[in-house]
C-alpha cells in the first residue's frame, strides 16, 4: 500500500510524485473496506478469539464462534467499528506512507528500504490517528459475551467503558496497537518491495525494467503479508490488553510489560504465538489488498483523472 503519491520503485528509476487528491485517497478507504468485508474480519474474529481464549484449539475456535451467532458470529465488530476503521486507516496508511516512501526513495535508498520505512511510518500514523478507539471496541465484541451478555449494544458497552474509565479507557492497549501497526506495515510494505525486486531479477536483465504484472504483485504482496507474521507475540499481547474476560490473577490495569508477563506466566512461550495461523491468512489477505490491489487502482484513478 505504499505508493499512493509514489510510483513503484523500479531500481536504477527515479519515484514520481503523483498529485494528491481525494479520489487517491480515497483508493485505501475503498481497499480496507473491501479487504475487511470480505475475508479480512472472520480472519480478525478467529484470530482474536485464540490470542485471548489460547487453551483453546483452532477446532474449538470455529465451534465457540459459530455458537455466538451463526455465520454472523465470524463477523462480530464490523459494524460498526471494524468499517469505521477501515474506511479512515486505509485513506491514513496510503497518504503518510505514500509521502514517506517517496521522500526515501528519492534520498537514494533501496526501494525494500524506502518500503520498510515507509511502511513503519505510515502504521504510527495510522494507530494513533483513527485506530485506538475502533481496535478495542472490535476486541470487547469479540471477547465480552461471557462477562456482559449479548443482549448488551456496542454503544451502550462503548458508553460504560467511558464513563467508568474515561478517554484512557476506551484507547486501552493504543501503544501496543501502534507497535503493531508500526512492524506490521514497516514488514509488509518492505518485504513485499524486496519480493519483488527478486520477481524481477529472476526475470533477467532484459525484462528488469518493466512493470510487474498483476499476478505478480500478488504474489509479491502475499509474501510480504505472510512472513510478517514474525511479531505475533506484540498482537497476543494488543488482544490480551483489550480483551474483556475476567480471569483470576488478571492484572486489572495492563502495561505491556505487565501483560506480557501475565501471558508468560499462564501459557509460556506458545501463548505469544496463538492465532498465528488465521493472522497468516490475515496478513497475506490484507497485504494483497492494500499493496497488489492498491497500487492497481491507484493506477487506475491517476490515469483516468491525469485525462482531466
Amino acid at each position: 500500500m505504499t505508493v499512493a503519491v509514489a510510483s513503484t520503485a523500479i531500481p536504477g528509476a527515479t519515484a514520481t510524485k503523483k498529485k494528491v487528491n481525494f479520489a487517491n485517497l480515497g483508493v485505501g478507504a475503498a481497499m480496507n473496506m473491501f479487504e475487511v468485508t470480505t475475508l479480512g474480519q472472520p480472519f480478525e474474529v478467529i484470530k482474536t478469539h485464540l490470542a485471548a481464549n489460547r487453551q483453546d484449539n483452532m477446532a474449538t475456535a470455529f465451534k465457540k464462534i459459530y455458537q455466538r451467532g451463526g455465520i454472523a458470529g465470524f463477523y462480530q465488530g464490523m459494524i460498526p467499528w471494524a468499517w469505521i476503521e477501515a474506511s479512515t486507516k486505509g485513506a491514513v496508511l496510503i497518504f503518510a506512507a505514500g509521502e514517506i516512501e517517496y521522500v526515501a526513495l528519492n534520498s537514494g535508498i533501496s526501494p525494500f528500504a524506502a518500503g520498510l520505512v515507509g511502511g513503519m511510518g505510515g502504521g504510527l500514523a495510522q494507530a494513533y490517528t483513527t485506530m485506538g478507539f475502533c481496535t478495542f471496541m472490535k476486541t470487547v465484541e469479540i471477547t465480552r459475551h461471557k462477562a456482559t451478555g449479548p443482549n448488551v449494544s456496542t454503544f451502550a458497552v462503548a458508553s460504560e467503558i467511558f464513563k467508568r474509565e474515561g478517554i484512557r479507557g476506551i484507547n486501552k492497549g493504543v501503544n501496543a496497537v501502534a507497535v503493531r501497526q508500526c512492524t506490521n506495515w514497516g514488514s509488509r510494505l518492505g518485504l513485499s518491495r524486496l519480493a519483488e525486486e527478486t520477481i524481477r531479477k529472476f526475470r533477467g536483465s532484459e525484462s528488469s525494467h518493466l512493470p510487474l504484472t498483476a499476478w505478480e504483485k500478488i504474489a509479491a504482496s502475499a509474501i510480504g503479508g505472510g512472513l510478517s507474521i514474525w511479531n505475533q507475540p506484540i498482537e497476543v499481547i494488543r488482544v490480551e490488553m483489550q480483551s474483556q474476560l475476567k480471569t483470576a490473577g488478571r492484572p486489572e490495569k495492563m502495561t505491556i510489560a505487565n501483560c506480557a508477563r501475565w501471558i508468560w506466566q499462564t501459557n509460556g512461550l506458545k501463548g505469544f504465538y496463538r492465532g498465528s495461523v488465521p493472522r497468516f491468512g490475515l496478513g497475506m489477505w490484507q497485504t494483497i489488498c492494500m499493496v497488489a490491489g492498491g497500487d492497481a487502482l491507484k493506477k487506475f484513478v491517476n490515469e483516468k483523472y491525469a485525462k482531466h
